[in-house]
């Protein structure tokens, strides 16, 4: 069992991992406190708006997770399609690894969650935009002007979200290289000489 003071990382964890495999309204407390370990008397007392305070953490640390991988993959790359690249097979080779179990943690807040959160779609729109921001901002380090870094930007996270949905459908990486080789075709067009600016 885990220490009272991690609690709430831990409700938070495995919230947004139940969401990522099984949905929004597929995923209950109990369910929550079963594969987080945490005690019954935790729920309230860390989330006393209930489900949807919960969600909302989960949702946020699906999105900070993604921040820090962006940040990864820019570090380690040599040039921006390295970069967009890496990001692309990570999210193929987490599909695979889960046996295409697990979908976005954020994308249920808005296919299921609709107006049961009450933020007004404030938490979806706040992750999706920082995830685009982050990859537009790499993307400009390399090289790209602002206006074909948000294009390439928003084009990477709609992509893997649909490639996603349809990889999970067809039990198949497929989607995922498809939107990989299309960003870089795009990229390649619109910014051949794309690189690091510095080392």
């Amino acid at each position: 069992m885990p220490r009272k003071s991690d609690a709430r990382r831990q409700m938070v964890r495995a919230a947004k991992d139940l969401i990522r495999e099984r949905g929004y309204h597929a995923t209950a407390f109990a369910d929550v406190l079963d594969r987080s370990g945490a005690p019954r008397g935790s729920v309230y007392h860390h989330f006393p708006e209930g489900k949807s305070q919960l969600t909302i953490a989960a949702a946020d640390l699906h999105g900070e997770e993604q921040i820090e991988y962006l940040d990864d993959a820019a570090e380690k790359a040599r040039d921006a399609q390295e970069f967009l690249l890496a990001y692309v097979h990570l999210a193929r080779d987490g599909m695979a690894a889960s046996g295409y179990s697990r979908g976005c943690g954020i994308a249920p807040l808005v296919i299921e969650a609709g107006d049961e959160l009450g933020d007004d779609g404030l938490t979806s729109r706040r992750n999706f935009a920082k995830m685009i921001d982050r990859v537009a901002f790499h993307l400009a380090a390399f090289g790209l002007d602002s206006a074909d870094a948000r294009l390439l930007a928003e084009a990477t996270v709609a992509g893997l979200e649909g490639a996603m949905i349809t990889a999970r459908a067809g039990r198949d990486t497929a989607p995922f290289d498809a939107v990989g080789t299309v960003l870089a075709a795009q990229l390649h067009a619109v910014a051949p000489n794309a690189a690091r600016h510095s080392e």
